[in-house]
């Protein structure tokens, strides 16, 4: 029970309130004391050296024993038990070093990596120390750099191409094969024939040229029926370069052109377009009249094609027989589950071998031109349309069996009266996607409808991008493209402007300003199939006779032009091998830990376990840290009973830690009483409250410091 007038004492220290971290034999844990009082009675060892020796007792010390108490016998004193010595604190469960210094040094004589020991064995001689540091940090820093050129490596994602031989049952590709000749549909038919005779007054207008012997009408009666039309085909004058440029390029000539002389047109061919307001309009303009007159028929049969429901006409019984005198694959004859029928605007009647609607796939087992397909095809021109195809033969592709034929990118013409063979080469090709390169892998993140409702390639992309672009700006579909439902194609009996909308799209898609080459990405996995052909003349000289009338008997049609009439086409793998070439990452997770071991392991000779001595260095600094912002703050404001200087005392970090668990007792300047100068402050245990008695007890404590002259009141 503590004394009046006295403050309770208690005994501490600060890692009493964290005890699960603690610093080992800090100078922040100090102690923390108040004044004691003595209880009466006891007897102290004096402190200072007379400490050792035993004080007499005063006279009258046994004064105030109670009843039954045995009275000592007066002697020398026992000698008092030496005082308590600190015992070394209890492990906790997390101890850190009580300086900065102090963990630094165990550190590096502690740590793996190599260097880091001669940072302090070599302390005594300051060079050697500071060349080592300086030795230490470039090291640190050069590995440092090594790790951001891999890194930088890593982030770029490199690609490594790994070329694979295969060799295997090969699945036969999709054959794509046109008449070349544009289909005059029955519902049109009276159109197409007025186009005609516009067409022909157009090329006698401007170049005096008579195309049909039948042409007898009047001249009005012509001029009638071209502005039957509207963009008339004009002839546009062409302003003459400057006489200056003219006599600059004659003299720069002093070779004589013994060429004769023509007298060149300063004028082109080409017919106008205007916007909707005709506020806006430009000449599609052509050197060539050729181009000019197809470019321009083209035009307008586009816009009578477009007035039919149904594009794609009703395929008679006999049409493949035809244009087709025979069919074989394998040496077996084809049938009609072999292929499907479509038209072209342009190139009329189609029909694809061996595509997805198939009943069987065809597969080669062996390469060689007896093991792959072989057509005989009849080229002789029908004169359907002279104006819109101008070249006789046939319209060849090689496609995918999921993929549309487009036959104006990657066609190829048969020459009438050869024999054409097509051999080719298998090659698949898959890319990377996400970070290592601007593929897809089918299409769906692409922001383009597809239109063709087949799989996905770039080419399919594109032209939906086109058509998408032609809707949203002209209003209508192009009609060589698949249109979306409820979009009519493009006429300019509905939608007057849209050849003008058309032609300026046309150019700004040719430059990418749509932005459809950047939208559509390609493929990760493509399967291509590169093709190389051979030509020879057939039948030849010897057996054409009987070739011909064989193939007239067999199909019941008479051959005008024998050499210009037929044509024939083999197509086989030249080999069953087919290349793979696939990409893999170069530098991957397992590269890049390697590359940093190495690294790790060239500059400092160390390893994992080193790096988590580092990265346990790290938290060590930041622990001791953290800890010692703690205790400042909690000391200065949140210690109970103490006040500013005992919170400066507390996070001093100067301030020596007490010899011993004892209570100090300063002198307190409202208690001194004039007497003999005090003695030097007794280093006193704690007294035991638990035995001193009751306040109303007479208390030997009275007696004892009456007796003792030593004790003064200063002390208390």
């Amino acid at each position: 029970m503590p004394f009046p007038g006295k403050a309770p004492c208690f005994t501490g220290s600060l890692s009493t309130w964290f005890p699960p971290l603690s610093l080992r034999s800090s100078p922040y844990d100090i102690m923390i004391s108040q004044a004691c009082p003595l209880p009466s009675g006891y007897i102290g060892a004096q402190a200072g050296p007379e400490s050792a020796h035993p004080r007499p007792v005063p006279p009258g010390a046994n004064q105030g024993l109670m009843k039954g108490d045995k009275r000592k016998e007066p002697g020398p004193d026992p000698e008092p038990a030496a005082p308590q010595q600190p015992t070394e604190e209890e492990e906790a469960l997390i101890e850190f070093h009580r300086s900065y210094r102090e963990l630094f040094e165990f550190f590096c004589n502690n740590t793996t990596i190599h260097g880091a020991i001669r940072l302090v064995c070599s302390q005594h001689n300051r060079m050697k120390t500071a060349f080592w540091a300086v030795l230490w940090l470039c090291t640190f820093g050069m590995m440092y750099w090594q790790f951001g050129l891999l890194f930088q490596e890593y982030f770029s994602y490199p690609v490594s191409l790994n070329i694979n031989l295969n060799s295997d049952k090969l699945v036969f590709p999709a054959v794509s094969i046109c008449t070349l000749n544009p289909y005059r549909y029955t519902e049109i038919k009276e159109e197409l024939e007025e186009l005609d005779r516009i067409t022909e007054q157009t090329l006698f207008d401007l170049y005096k040229f008579n195309s049909s012997n039948t042409l007898v009408a009047p001249a009005r009666g012509r001029r009638d029926l071209r502005e039957a039309l509207p963009h008339p085909l004009q002839r546009l004058p062409v302003s003459a370069p400057p006489h200056a440029a003219r006599s600059a390029r004659s003299a720069t000539s002093s070779v004589r052109d013994n060429n004769p002389k023509v007298n060149r047109k300063d004028w082109k061919i080409g017919f106008q377009l205007c916007n909707q307001n005709k506020s806006d309009c430009f000449y599609q303009t052509y050197s060539s009249g050729v181009d000019a007159v197809r470019e321009w028929y083209r035009f307008h049969y586009i816009n009578i094609l477009a007035r039919r429901q149904d594009t794609s006409p009703s395929l008679e019984e006999d049409a493949l027989g035809k244009f087709i005198f025979a069919c074989r694959f394998n040496q077996v004859s084809c049938n009609e589950a072999n292929y499907s029928h479509f038209h072209h605007p342009i190139y009329g009647n189609c029909y694809t071998f061996n595509d997805k609607n198939s009943s069987n796939l065809w597969m080669s087992s062996m390469p060689g031109v007896n093991h792959g397909l072989s057509l005989t095809l009849r080229t002789e021109q029908n004169d359907f349309i002279p104006l819109v195809s101008t070249v006789t033969g046939a319209r060849v592709m090689v496609h995918g069996q999921n993929e549309p034929a487009f036959m104006d990118d990657g066609g190829f013409n048969l020459r009438p009266g050869v024999e054409t063979s097509i051999s080719m080469s298998k090659e698949a090709v898959d890319r990377l996607g996400d970070n290592y390169g601007d593929c897809t892998e089918n299409g769906s993140e692409i922001p383009v409808e597809n239109l063709y409702l087949t799989k996905y390639t770039q080419q399919v992309c594109i032209h939906s991008c086109f058509q998408e672009s032609m809707i949203r700006e002209c209003g209508c579909a192009y009609i060589f493209y698949p249109r979306p439902h409820n979009v009519d194609f493009c006429d300019y009996r509905k939608h007057d402007s849209w050849g003008y909308c058309y032609y300026k799209l046309q150019d700004a898609f040719s430059s990418d300003r749509l932005g459809c080459f950047t939208k559509c990405r390609k493929p990760c996995s493509v399967t291509m199939y590169k093709l190389s052909a051979g030509y020879s003349r057939w039948p030849s000289v010897t057996s054409q006779d009987w070739v011909f009338e064989m193939l007239s008997r067999q199909n019941n049609y008479t051959i005008k032009d024998k050499r210009n009439g037929v044509a024939k086409l083999n197509i086989f793998f030249k080999e069953l091998n087919y290349k793979t070439n696939s990409e893999s990452p170069s530098v991957t997770m397992v590269t890049l830990l390697s590359n940093l071991g190495g690294q790790w392991s060239l500059w400092f000779g160390s390893s994992v376990l080193s790096v988590v001595e580092m990265a346990e260095l790290v938290f060590d600094l930041l622990a001791i840290t953290f800890l010692m912002l703690i205790r400042r703050v909690r000391s200065r404001y949140w210690s109970p009973g103490r006040g500013g200087r005992a919170g400066q005392e507390v996070a001093s970090a100067s301030a020596p830690p007490l010899p011993s668990h004892f209570c100090p007792h300063p002198a307190s300047p409202s208690s001194s009483l004039p007497g003999p100068a005090p003695a030097p402050a007794l280093a006193a245990p704690p007294p035991a409250y638990a035995t001193l008695g009751p306040p109303s007890s007479p208390s030997p404590s009275g007696s004892a410091a009456a007796s003792n002259p030593a004790y003064t009141p200063e002390e208390a």
